[in-house]
């Protein structure tokens, strides 16, 4: 089979426009790779490899026992069944999940046909089943059972043996990969079901990327607790801001973060750098000059009218994740 490159939407590059250099302040803030420990178990989050068996709500509930803290959240439901990756947030990060809940997925699955077909006429149904397509949900699922549009980013077929199909698919957030079977066994009109499902990618989170088992990440917080070493536990845990990596963002001065902290809206003279990616409307990442998350946006122009806008508010505020005080006021003497 020819080796395709399979990309998701967050897998276009960042493309920063300059508007205004400005120098950040060392003393205010912190890099994010530099966070402490403390730090990182209530801004943090981590790769979990969620086995089968337990619910995503079970799992999340171990995860706050081992860690021994009181709120953690994960970043999309997987059935019991299903395995794989599902982001989990500590502490604050938690209000930053949304972030991920829209992001693009992509599985690993097995599906049977309940007929024997050839594996060329399935690779054509495959492809037919890439794009915008309708969907009804499930009925054994939480939502309305009312027709909606999902995009299937890629779909590939990895191996056909017999009745049984390997294959690969990257979907827009909200897509039933059980009902996507279904329905590609009724275009065979042979019939289909999915008989096992592993998540790969949530976002720019991939199973490559330090996933983790629950037996690793009590093992390394057990060490961290005995012998007070928390190199391995640091491991484990990323900052919050690998949640919204796959966001378009802006960046914004030292002089401006407090008073967004504050619920200000964002004016032109706060500005840095743009992402290109931005259209008008879309959610945007407010980050600082350190890569710190301050919180979500929305863009009233798209990237080439804020970066021409000479005055203004050009985006607005719409949830503040920064403590206020962590940089100083714009007026406030050094």
């Amino acid at each position: 089979m020819e080796n395709l490159e399979f990309k998701l939407p967050s897998d276009e590059p960042e493309q920063l426009m300059v508007k205004s250099q400005d120098q950040t302040n060392p003393n205010y803030g912190c890099e994010p790779e530099k966070r402490s420990i403390e730090s990182l178990l209530h801004y943090g989050v981590i790769n979990l490899d969620k086995p089968s068996g337990p619910t995503s709500h079970e799992v999340v509930s171990w995860v706050r026992k081992i860690l021994s803290i009181s709120n953690a959240g994960h970043g999309g439901t997987l059935d019991p069944k299903v395995t794989g990756l599902l982001p989990c947030a500590l502490g604050n990060a938690t209000r930053v999940l949304s972030a991920l809940l829209s992001a693009g997925k992509e599985y690993v699955g097995v599906m049977y046909l309940h007929t024997l077909e050839k594996q060329q006429r399935i690779e054509k149904i495959f492809k037919l089943f890439t794009g915008k397509i309708y969907q009804r949900p499930p009925l054994k699922s939480s939502v309305v059972r009312k027709l909606r549009i999902r995009e299937i980013y890629y779909s590939e077929v990895i191996e056909v043996d017999k009745n049984h199909i390997l294959f690969r698919i990257g979907c827009e957030a909200g897509t039933y990969v059980r009902k996507f079977c279904f329905d590609l066994g009724e275009a065979l009109c042979s019939g289909a079901h999915m008989l096992e499902l592993r998540r790969t990618r949530v976002g720019n989170f991939k199973e490559s990327d330090n996933l983790i088992s629950l037996q690793n990440l009590k093992d390394a917080y057990t060490i961290y607790q005995l012998e007070g070493n928390d190199y391995y536990l640091k491991k484990l845990i990323y900052p919050m801001e690998k949640m919204v990596s796959h966001l378009p963002k802006i960046y914004v001065r030292d002089t401006a973060i407090d008073a967004l902290c504050h619920g200000a809206d964002l004016a032109s003279a706060g500005i840095c750098y743009i992402d290109a990616r931005i259209k008008k409307n879309m959610l945007v990442a407010f980050m600082t000059l350190k890569k710190e998350l301050i919180g979500f946006g929305t863009a009233l122009k798209d990237a080439l009218q804020i970066y021409k806008a000479k005055s203004g508010i050009l985006a607005k505020t719409n949830k503040i994740f920064m403590e206020r005080g962590t940089y100083p006021r714009w007026n406030k003497k050094k």
